[in-house]
């Protein structure tokens, strides 16, 4: 499902024309990436956890050369699925 699907199936869901859906999608999504970028958390029970991780630097090999290179460290976002979530996906 991509983005054009998901505001279809929320505006036909909730009774939203789907310039509304759009709106509420851009949002949730918006302000997530605020929370995210702040360090904080994003908990919707039953649906999962949006969380940010950091990930140390570390080391590597170039594929093609088999030269050894440094990878820095970075920030990365991650999901974890609730228990509804995963109940309904098994």
């Amino acid at each position: 499902m991509n983005k054009a699907e998901l505001i279809e199936a929320m505006s036909s869901d909730s009774g939203l024309t789907k310039a509304d859906a759009k709106r509420a999608l851009d949002s949730f999504i918006q302000n997530t990436t605020k929370a995210l970028k702040k360090g904080d958390r994003v908990a919707l029970v039953g649906f999962g956890t949006f969380s940010v991780a950091k990930r140390a630097s570390r080391k590597g090999r170039n594929p093609q050369t088999g030269k050894e290179i440094q990878i820095p460290a970075k920030k990365v976002a991650k999901f974890k699925p609730g228990a509804e979530l995963s109940d309904a996906v098994k």
